[in-house]
């Protein structure tokens, strides 16, 4: 979920005029290339030897493309960026290389980011946290049902975020007129799902690792209980359900894999020939393994369980896969299933809307 409402305030005449001054006062103590020297670089026309960098925003997982210009830039340096949120400090994920697509319009990095840069970057931190404390106490105080869960400055201070989750609409327009009362600047608040707040927030999943979600996917894919039935996980929510209350993002891994190992089993229930040349019904399969257990009947008009390797058997290949009903799940937990789908559902909808 990614239901976006944004404001921008940027206050009354005499807030504006002060927070202009001091953003005039701290472009001057700022040392490194001005903005008028960068945007002419920017204007430059790509030379043939022109190379092209990948960096990534802090608390962003995106990586975006940028040409160097004339600068020298290596992999993990920190270089000042020009986003669509304003001016940012990012940190370089992939090395200078060729730059081959001439057709997409890439913006130029504005510098490599000087000791100034970091202190200014290292000091926004202390700002946010200040600035979080203070949010808090006015969402309080207008009485809104609605949870901070981070705050951000722009590396040039011209706008601080607010992000924040809530079961539905809220309206925060008395809200982003405190705020600016306070902070003198540009007030943006953004409502987030709570996938947006796992990745902002971080923690460790039930494998015991770090969330995929805040150390390497770059987008949420679409997740269904469909991919659990395929995979023959247990159908508990709790089982299935990830941190922040939505299905685990991991069960997307390895979807492709089980969809191809599944085309190759039969479905249980189904008849086979073994290689014998019995006739039998399937009791269960193993999908990782590709084994088949087949119920056949013997010589002497006995029934057992034999297992097979699944290419050894004759069947007819399953136009649909069929749920094993051993896997069956109580009433209680099939109405929390339906609920999970539905908000996954949900979700989907609200992120393609965004």
């Amino acid at each position: 979920m990614q239901s976006n409402e944004n404001i921008d305030n940027q206050g009354s005449p005499e807030i504006r005029e002060t927070s202009e001054s001091r953003e005039t006062r701290e472009v001057k103590e700022t040392k490194g290339v001005t903005e008028a020297k960068d945007a002419k670089e920017n204007r430059e026309p790509i030379s043939p030897d022109e190379q092209v960098i990948g960096v990534k925003v802090d608390n962003n997982r995106k990586m975006y493309l940028y040409l160097t210009g004339k600068k020298q830039v290596s992999r993990g340096q920190r270089v000042i960026v020009e986003t669509a949120r304003g001016v940012e400090i990012a940190t370089v994920v992939m090395s200078p290389r060729r730059y081959e697509k001439r057709d997409r319009d890439l913006k130029r990095i504005l510098r490599v980011a000087t000791e100034a840069d970091l202190k200014r970057d290292e000091k926004n931190r202390e700002k946010e946290a200040h600035a979080f404390e203070i949010g808090l106490e006015k969402i309080a105080q207008y009485g809104l049902e609605m949870k901070l869960v981070r705050t951000e400055y722009t590396f040039d201070n011209n706008k601080l975020l607010f992000y924040f989750t809530a079961d539905g609409r809220v309206d925060f327009r008395e809200l982003v007129k405190g705020l600016a009362s306070v902070f003198h600047t540009r007030i943006e608040l953004r409502q987030i799902g709570v996938r947006d707040e796992c990745r902002m927030l971080g923690g460790l999943g039930v494998c015991g690792r770090e969330l995929c979600c805040k150390s390497y996917l770059p987008d949420f894919a679409p997740v269904s209980i469909k991919m659990a039935k395929d995979q023959g996980i247990p159908l508990n929510p709790l089982k299935i359900s990830g941190v922040c209350g939505r299905l685990m993002c991991c069960l997307k891994n390895e979807q492709e894999t089980y969809n191809y190992l599944n085309s190759r089993l039969p479905n249980p229930g189904d008849d086979v020939t073994t290689p014998e040349g019995l006739r039998g019904k399937v009791h269960s399969v193993s999908t990782l393994r590709q084994l088949v257990r087949v119920i056949v009947e013997t010589d002497k008009d006995e029934k057992e369980i034999r297992e097979y390797e699944a290419t050894d058997l004759k069947f007819a290949k399953p136009k649909q896969r069929r749920r094993d009903k051993r896997m069956d799940v109580s009433e209680e937990e099939a109405n929390k299933l339906e609920e999970i789908e539905k908000m996954e559902r949900k979700t989907l909808y609200e992120e393609r809307e965004d």
